[in-house]
């Protein structure tokens, strides 16, 4: 998706999307990260704080109604309002096919790097979401620069995580669709899980929505493209990925501390 700097557009685009996909038989619909609207750069930290909502406010309550009407999931992002001033929580989150908001996900990890700084507009959450179950299997959910971080989902897929969630604004930038590549494919590798990554396309974004299976492998790279692409997952793939490759099973735990110097 390429979301405008109208949230009133993108919030058509994103209904459209989700009667489409329900239409053509998917269970669960993933969103990218900043859906709501498009931040360039020069817009101020003020400027965002007043287009930002709470979960109860009009932006997801359209979003709950259309998953009830379609009768399907659906995890998307928001601009949520935070308790300091001119700054907004990156959250994500998740609705049944009954309309009610299972779950939310505030991003820990703030895109202070690479020339950027987040932090000068976002406010950091302050803890990782248990996974949750979904009509896909059990879930856990990460945003974006998380995905650097292993540790974040490697607790996840220990906490039973067989999908990992990571709704994302790619910048681009030297070797970043090349980092963008290796680090789904090894957070998916190194876990056993699948990695569902939809990534916002345009604008300063690289694009490139991915799934990636257990084993590594991409069942789905949309390239430049805006526009929904069906995958079919099965958990038992996670299963015997996880037997063949016990990587979760193997670890030394009991040994692991940071080392004295």
């Amino acid at each position: 998706m390429r979301a405008e700097t109208d949230k009133n557009n993108n919030l058509k685009k994103i209904l459209q999307y989700i009667s489409l996909a329900a239409r053509r038989g998917s269970k669960l619909c993933t969103f990218p990260e900043f859906m709501m609207y498009y931040t360039a750069s020069s817009q101020s930290s003020a400027a965002l704080a007043n287009i930002a909502e709470k979960i109860s406010g009009e932006f997801v309550s359209s979003i709950s109604e259309e998953a009830k009407r379609n009768s399907i999931q659906v995890i998307g992002t928001l601009y949520e309002k935070s308790p300091k001033p001119n700054r907004v929580y990156d959250t994500s989150f998740l609705i049944g096919e009954n309309g009610k908001v299972i779950t939310t996900y505030r991003k820990i990890h703030l895109y202070d790097a690479l020339g950027f700084k987040e932090s000068a507009k976002l406010y950091p959450g302050s803890s990782i979401t248990k996974p949750v179950k979904t009509n896909a299997g059990k879930t856990g959910m990460m945003i974006c620069y998380d995905l650097r971080f292993p540790e974040m989902s490697r607790i996840l897929a220990s906490s039973g995580s067989e999908i990992l969630v990571v709704p994302s604004a790619w910048v681009q930038g030297k070797m970043k669709e090349e980092h963008w590549l290796t680090i789904n494919k090894t957070r998916a590798i190194e876990n056993g899980c699948y990695v569902i990554s939809p990534d916002q396309v345009g604008n300063i974004y690289c694009g490139r929505s991915l799934v990636v299976d257990p084993y590594g492998k991409i069942l789905l790279d949309m390239k430049k493209k805006e526009g929904i692409g069906i995958v079919d997952i099965s958990l038992d793939e996670v299963k015997q990925v996880r037997q063949k490759l016990p990587l979760l099973r193997n670890r030394r735990i009991d040994i692991y501390t940071n080392l004295k110097i």
